[in-house]
């Protein structure tokens, strides 16, 4: 993580709630004529398309305020590893909650609202560290899990104008978009090994180990060589010395 990805990460959560916060300005000015117009209703298909935009409306104020604190801080959360990963997140967790409604939704009741969002970065953001082995994102989700627990309390069938499917989906999206990107782990890949077959009985010698041998050869040849220098140096001294102290004084 880096203070970069971190400020994008802020800036684009900023820029996703504002948007969020237009889109009801105009909604509501309009008389919220948008909302049965690109609402999800269940088993239409010519709302199916409407998966897409329902998460950017929303039927009140009261609605909109209640989903863009949670909204902005698990979103920021689900982002400060990366904006592009984030925008897959969030168009998976999109796909996934809009068609738990359209499925499995009874009656014809219109659903709109970023909640089901909410509840896939929640999810997200719950997962990451365990499918990626990183411990920060690991204390993160734990921090996340402590402070929105409750949260999981508006899943619950029943809740009175809730529509929890869209919730359970976001949350099932959530952990699905974990699982498809984490971090892939490439193991090293063993050095190739020359002159064909290795011997019975010898042990293959990965890359990093023969350049640390070769180095070692190499050392070796080297120190000798200056030993050998320095020997042959003493011998031309000394056979000096011997030829100046046989001369005559």
């Amino acid at each position: 993580m880096s203070l970069g990805k971190v400020r994008d990460a802020l800036i684009a959560m900023i820029s996703f709630l504002a948007l969020l916060w237009v889109i009801q300005a105009a909604n509501w000015a309009d008389g919220y004529r948008l909302d049965p117009s690109f609402g999800i209703l269940p088993h239409h298909l010519s709302h199916l398309g409407d998966i897409f935009t329902a998460p950017f409306l929303h039927a009140s104020w009261q609605h909109i305020e209640g989903n863009s604190v949670p909204l902005f801080v698990l979103g920021f959360l689900a982002a400060y590893r990366g904006v592009a990963k984030f925008l897959a997140v969030t168009l998976i967790v999109i796909v996934t909650s809009g068609l738990a409604v359209w499925l499995f939704q009874s009656g014809n009741t219109l659903t709109v609202g970023a909640s089901g969002l909410v509840f896939g970065y929640f999810g997200y953001v719950l997962v990451r560290g365990m499918f990626d082995r990183n411990w920060v994102d690991i204390a993160v989700g734990a921090a996340a899990g402590a402070m929105y627990y409750y949260i999981l309390s508006v899943a619950i069938p029943g809740t009175p104008g809730i529509s929890w499917i869209d919730h359970i989906g976001g949350l099932a999206g959530g952990v699905l978009a974990g699982w498809l990107l984490r971090s892939k782990r490439v193991p090293l890949a063993p050095g190739p090994v020359s002159g064909g077959a290795l011997p019975p009985g010898a042990r293959h010698q990965p890359a990093f180990q023969k350049a640390a041998s070769g180095t070692s050869i190499r050392s070796r040849e080297v120190s000798s060589a200056i030993l050998r220098s320095a020997a042959s140096l003493g011998s031309t001294v000394a056979a000096k010395n011997r030829a100046e102290a046989s001369l005559p004084a």
